[in-house]
């Protein structure tokens, strides 16, 4: 699946099973709350917090997928195409960060 098929598909489900998007400022704070929900997870398992007995069952690609999930309702819902912003964004990268990562003597 493409970004693009990706935003027609969520875009699809809002308006037969989601009803409606909710607006912008809900899908901010819902965005926040799933972001956190990786955190978690990450700082479970590959950080130094523990797992509590309820955590047992969480699957950090489901959590992934939510935030993706809610990132694109707010791109659909704002006009922004994904695939471009997303590609802009990687020629951005590539210019400026063409010899920075190269450089930094932590990365070595």
């Amino acid at each position: 699946m493409t970004i693009e098929e990706a935003q027609q598909t969520v875009d699809e489900w809002i308006k037969t099973t989601g009803v409606r998007y909710f607006n912008e400022l809900t899908n901010t704070a819902i965005l926040m709350e799933e972001v956190g929900e990786v955190a978690r997870i990450i700082a479970r398992k590959y950080g130094e917090q523990s797992f509590k007995k309820s955590d047992k069952d969480i699957d950090l690609a489901d959590e992934m997928a939510d935030v993706l999930f809610v990132l694109i309702c707010l791109a659909n819902q704002t006009g922004i195409n994904l695939t471009t912003a997303f590609e802009k964004n990687l020629e951005k990268k590539s210019i400026r960060d063409i010899e920075r990562h190269k450089k930094n003597e932590k990365l070595k």
